[in-house]
This record gives C-alpha cells, sequence and structure tokens, in this order.
C-alpha cells in the first residue's frame, strides 16, 4: 500500500501531472518540460526527482542532457490498483 500512495502522492500536483502527460508523448530534458510548462528548470527538477522516486520516470543520459520518459507499466499498474479498489 505504500508504494502506491507513494505513485498516487507524486502524481496529484497538477505540474507533476502534466510532465506525465508532455513525456507519453515524446522524451524531453529538463530544459524543453522547463520551457514548455513555463516553469523554472530548477522546478522541473524537483518534480522529476519526486516522479522518479514514485518509479513514475526514468531519466537517461544523451549527449549533454538527460532525457526522461514515462515508465508506462508503473502507471498502468496504478490504474490497475484503483480499479481493484472500485470492484
Amino acid at each position: 500500500m505504500g508504494d502506491f500512495l507513494l505513485k498516487l502522492r507524486a502524481i496529484a500536483d497538477e505540474s507533476r501531472l502534466n510532465i506525465i502527460r508532455l513525456l507519453l508523448d515524446k522524451d524531453f530534458c529538463v530544459k524543453a518540460l522547463a520551457s514548455k510548462l513555463e516553469i523554472s528548470e530548477s522546478a522541473v527538477s524537483q518534480h522529476l526527482k519526486i516522479l522518479r522516486e514514485a518509479e513514475l520516470v526514468l531519466g537517461e543520459k544523451k549527449g549533454y542532457f538527460v532525457h526522461y520518459r514515462v515508465r508506462k507499466e508503473k502507471i498502468l499498474a496504478v490504474a490497475d490498483f484503483i480499479e481493484g479498489l472500485v470492484k
């Protein structure tokens, strides 16, 4: 239950949910996410840290930048858990 709550808290924030929505379409680096969301790079980094700790995103170094992507299987696991609660 603790792991589920960690993931749920991570996606409960509007900025983090917007980051996930963007990353579902394409991998982005911090700078690109900050530009698209119109928030600071440090704010994006803090949000990504929380999402990484919840194992919802994964970063991969490409050249000078780290590009992030959503771990779709983890998002689907949260959805499955919620669906199980409803049944």
